[in-house]
């Protein structure tokens, strides 16, 4: 029995070498961007350096894209490679929490790599569509159109982690200051057009001394890199102005990591009343310790660390766990904001919990309830939830969503006034969630959140330096309270202070300067940077395909009419027939 013939198309790949050369060397670019955006994801020491080449590779081979399935074979390819190298320790998490082999999760994982990074596959396709349209400086306009489509897409795509490349430039306490005008997502924009620049004279002193249309193949690269002086000179500059900025009292903050984990093994083991007596007698013993180093302003306890509903006990034994806490701020005097539940009516929330105890004694309560859930573990979107859904996947919550920013007035008996911009965990990714309770005007930024289902300390630093990035939005210092780590205090620069270890037992307590109340560009006009973006990226591939219709349909082109009505007339005796 003969073997049946491979499909054509296969066929043709496996006969045709300069098909394959140039797959591979697509995928050889991807392979070296993608390392290098490990590199620039570590985000410490000199790691940022990584991001100012990272796209070169990639970009160097998307020059042997020829169609459309090319740049989207490269942009696939990149998805794949960047979620691998950038994010390994994320199917080794999803299995830990879904009681699963992290074996099974990563062919998943990579297979819904263009789903989680579509800005690679955007990106590639917008670029070459531009740069075919053979207008003039094709690579200047491919660059600034493929580079808004890919922020663009990054903004308006729920990406899981809402990551993007400008998170790499954190370690550059000059470079990220560009965040007040343009956010970490702008950093991204002002990346890929110094990588552009790079790889264009790259090229161009490949190909020729003198490259069409510039004094010297070099230039391109010389004006990125005079672009990143100057982003270093203005960051240099705000830094000096923001520590002139404020004379204000700063305000004496202690945080605890008490590094208790795992609630539902503890529960198990000890049963519900002696985990929450262990957990609350831990961190009264932390808090005190502190309290005894440094007379305080504030203290602040993590997400969810008192683990049930408070100011609604659900036993006897939840109300006098409710009325010690109060006790507690009673006796100290000290506001202290912690993580639990409240509910409200059947609805339950993740919330953070402000108690401060007033001159007549009383001690005063105030809430806020988490507004951005973590998908399929927090909550299920209300048209996907269902009893098979929830079978399939029974660890997903069902917490509702709160209302939207807010900030809270924290103020006590022998204590100034605070008013704190409160996040949970999730919503301290959302720059424009953030920068929207910027304006309602604040003091400090307070964040609580629960990084101990993380394996190691690689995703909570992402955490940490995405949490820094909405202190330079907003100039606003940050308070960011861990069960596990890291915790951490972040001034309005994004300078981290002070901060603990992953996985330890740890306290904090520093001197927060207020924030100056600076109304940034991000806080005012941030919301308008994807339509922004999306609208220069359709505005240049539009241009770009009138051009091409155009070319292909003399007569319709307006250019070639333009052309016809400024020739001159002949006159004289050659005019004659």
């Amino acid at each position: 029995m003969s073997a049946r013939p491979l499909p054509k198309r296969l066929r043709r790949f496996w006969t045709s070498k300069r098909l394959r050369d140039r797959l591979l060397a697509l995928s050889l670019g991807a392979f070296a961007s993608a390392y290098l955006f490990g590199v620039c994801s570590r985000t410490a020491g000199s790691s940022y350096l990584a991001c100012l080449v990272a796209f070169v590779p990639w970009l160097l081979t998307l020059e042997r894209a020829e169609r459309r399935r090319d740049a989207l074979f490269a942009g696939l390819v990149m998805s794949v490679f960047f979620v691998a190298l950038v994010f390994p320790w994320f199917p080794e998490t999803a299995a830990s929490y879904a009681g699963t082999s992290p074996s099974l999760v990563w062919p998943l994982f990579l297979l819904l790599a263009p789903v989680l990074e579509p800005q690679f596959v955007v990106f590639a396709l917008v670029r070459l569509a531009v740069r075919r349209a053979d207008r003039p400086y094709p690579a200047f306009r491919a660059a600034f159109a493929a580079a808004a489509a890919y922020v663009g897409v990054e903004l308006v795509f729920p990406k899981l982690f809402f990551d993007t490349i400008g998170l790499g430039l954190h370690p550059s306490a000059s470079l990220r200051q560009g965040a007040e005008i343009v956010g970490a997502h702008g950093l991204s924009f002002v990346l890929l057009l110094v990588n552009e620049g790079l790889a264009l004279s790259i090229v161009r002193l490949a190909r020729a001394p003198k490259a069409r249309g510039l004094a010297h193949p070099a230039l391109p690269a010389a004006l990125v890199s005079l672009a990143v002086l100057a982003g270093v000179g203005y960051g240099q500059a705000r830094r000096a102005v923001l520590a002139e900025a404020n004379a204000r009292p700063a305000i004496s903050v202690g945080v605890v990591q008490a590094n208790i984990t795992n609630y539902d093994k503890l529960r198990a083991e000890k049963g519900a009343f002696e985990t929450v007596r262990t957990i609350l007698d831990t961190h009264f013993e932390l808090s005190d310790a502190i309290r005894n180093r440094k007379s305080l302003d504030l203290l602040v306890w993590p997400e969810t660390v008192y683990p049930t509903t408070f100011g609604a006990p659900k036993s006897e034994a939840g109300a006098a766990f409710d009325e010690e806490i109060g006790a507690y701020v009673a006796k100290t005097g000290v506001p202290l904001v912690f993580g639990s539940y409240e509910s409200e009516g059947n609805d339950e929330y993740n919330a953070a919990f402000f108690l401060t105890n007033e001159a007549n004694g009383k001690v005063e309560r105030a809430s806020y309830r988490k507004r951005m859930l973590f998908p399929f573990t927090e909550w299920v979107p209300p048209m996907l939830d269902s009893p098979s859904l929830r079978s399939m996947m029974p660890w997903a919550g069902h917490w509702k969503r709160g209302p939207g920013p807010e900030v809270v007035r924290v103020g006590s008996s022998g204590h100034d006034e605070v008013t704190a911009l409160p996040l949970i965990c999730y919503d301290v990714l959302f720059p424009g969630f953030v920068a929207e309770a910027a304006e309602k005007g604040a003091d400090l930024i307070v964040t609580l959140s629960n990084d101990s289902w993380f394996p190691d300390g690689r995703a909570p630093r992402l955490h940490l330096v995405s949490a820094a990035f909405r202190s330079i939005e907003t100039r606003l210092p940050q308070v960011r309270a861990t069960n596990s780590g890291i915790s951490a205090i972040i001034s309005a620069d994004g300078e981290i202070l002070a901060r603990t270890r992953f996985d330890e037992e740890e306290t904090l307590a520093a001197e927060v300067p207020r924030g100056a109340r600076i109304v940034t560009p991000m806080i005012t006009f941030g919301h308008l940077r994807a339509p922004a973006l999306l609208a220069l990226a359709a505005l240049l591939l539009g241009h770009a395909w009138w051009f091409r219709a155009g070319r292909r349909n003399p007569r319709a082109s307006r250019p070639e009419r333009r052309t016809e009505r400024r020739r001159p007339r002949a006159t004289g005796p050659a005019a004659a027939p």
